[in-house]
């Protein structure tokens, strides 16, 4: 797994830009499907952090950075999910992990609804899925400023230290 410090953005990933350029319309391609089809989705996102830094990771599809997640598959609870997730997207094997809050947000014809986990007990590997441009810790002080606004907005509740479940509008 590529792993920076810092705040400085990744190099562009120059070594496979067809891959990037496939993952990109296949996720629009997907997002549209499930628009039509699947009108209702969950997935799951993990704050993942230590020593007062977060693990955000840059998908080759959609631009920003990100907290670890994605889709929850058919037969899976979300705590599988979320754990499946993070080992695929960040090499994050983790130990105990809690509910951090639930979020819903609505547009158009689809409804997402996402737990977010919190973990501070994991280990990194040294792999990650091919869906991932870059995987590294970011300072909980200093965030990037290609932070999606979604995980600025969790990572900010973190620091608030609200200490309980939070529900609200992703």
């Amino acid at each position: 797994m590529k792993q920076t410090a810092g705040n400085a953005p990744p190099p562009a990933m120059k070594s496979r830009p067809l891959v990037g350029l496939f993952m990109r319309l296949a996720y629009r391609a997907d997002r549209l499907r499930r628009a039509l089809s699947a009108p209702v989705s969950v997935g799951v996102r993990v704050l993942l952090v230590r020593d007062r830094q977060v693990l955000l990771v840059r998908h080759t599809y959609s631009p920003g950075l990100q907290l670890p997640g994605g889709g929850v598959k058919r037969g899976e609870t979300l705590e599988q999910a979320a754990r499946r997730e993070a080992r695929e997207e960040a090499g994050a094997e983790i130990g105990e992990m809690s509910l951090f809050g639930l979020y819903s947000k609505t547009t158009g014809w689809i409804s997402d609804h996402e737990p977010v986990f919190l973990a501070t007990d994991f280990e990194l590997a040294e792999q990650h899925s091919f869906e991932i441009e870059s995987c590294a810790f970011y300072s909980l002080d200093n965030l990037p400023a290609d932070l999606v606004p979604s995980a600025r907005r969790r990572i900010e509740e973190y620091r608030s230290g609200a200490g309980h479940v939070i529900l609200g509008q992703r």
